[in-house]
């Protein structure tokens, strides 16, 4: 056999559930998932943020299109 068999990740299991316990393990789990939770949400904060600034950008710019001052001064030459 190559590799780690089920068996042998099952006896893991079980010294593990047996050195530390469910309640820390269950702790645990929901201590990660939390974290995870948390970090996606940050990334979504950051690409929504980074979107809306996107937006702004295209709207100066498209304002920045059609402002007049630049015609008026040519006119006056």
């Amino acid at each position: 056999m190559d590799g780690i068999s089920v068996w042998q990740l099952l006896i893991i299991a079980m010294i593990v559930v047996l050195l530390f316990g469910t309640d820390k393990l269950r702790n645990l789990g929901s201590d990660l998932g939390a974290s995870i939770r948390g970090f996606k949400k940050a990334i979504n904060d950051d690409q929504e943020q980074s979107n809306n600034i996107d937006e702004n950008i295209v709207i100066d710019k498209s304002r920045n299109l059609f402002n007049n001052d630049e015609v008026k001064n040519n006119d006056k030459v």
